[in-house]
């Protein structure tokens, strides 16, 4: 069997590039010291073939053709003026320096992103200001300030397993957790409830958008 091919972009600065990171037998290795500016960025790998350090995206588009699942490295990249199409889960966004020792966690940002026509589920964004984002719409859920929260949303008459599973851990969020996103159907079939009945005691708070 031949060994995978590594697919290194680094140490320079594109504009207006379309970058197809599709091969699954490829593992793509983005920065260190690298900028992409007005690029579209299509993906269609798992997390573990995409492998990003100290990179800053500026305005691109990322195009994320197949589930992109646990995916912690955009806390490696500075993210400002970009748009997610696609789905993501239990991918994580921004300012978290304490992730790791390595540089690149010191210097992870997110502001002005879109992810309104995404489809997240699990994904949390750290160390930033929620109000710069546009979050995806129901039946996607975000809770806003969820650590500062969660006294107040343990008061609701939540279904009983998600809010043993979801609202009674929220603080154990860690401490740089801003907002949360999940997505409806996927949250209702694992703990056994239904979208409604979720979305009838997210109205009754005004930390969520949905």
């Amino acid at each position: 069997m031949k060994p995978s091919p590594n697919v290194i972009i680094e140490n320079q600065a594109l504009e207006n590039q379309r970058l197809e990171l599709t091969d699954k037998n490829s593992i793509y290795f983005l920065g260190p010291n690298l900028t992409l500016r007005n690029c579209t960025v299509v993906l269609k790998v798992s997390a573990r073939n995409l492998l990003i350090t100290g990179v800053r995206f500026i305005d691109c588009t990322f195009d994320v053709k197949q589930e992109l699942k646990n995916h912690q490295q955009w806390i490696g990249a500075s993210l400002k003026g970009c748009r997610f199409k696609g789905r993501l889960s239990g991918c994580d966004f921004g300012h978290w320096p304490e992730y790791g020792t390595e540089p690149e966690y010191q210097l992870g940002s997110i502001e002005d992103c879109d992810f309104s026509e995404a489809r997240l589920d699990g994904c949390r964004f750290m160390g930033c200001d929620p109000r710069t984002l546009r979050f995806p719409k129901w039946p996607c859920f975000t809770f806003l300030d969820p650590i500062g929260r969660a006294s107040e949303l343990r008061r609701g008459k939540w279904p009983d397993l998600f809010g043993r599973v979801v609202v009674d851990d929220l603080h154990n969020q860690p401490p740089s957790t801003v907002a949360l996103t999940k997505y409806a159907p996927a949250v209702a079939k694992k703990l056994e409830t239904t979208p409604e009945e979720l979305r009838a005691v997210i109205e009754q708070f005004d930390c969520f958008v949905y």
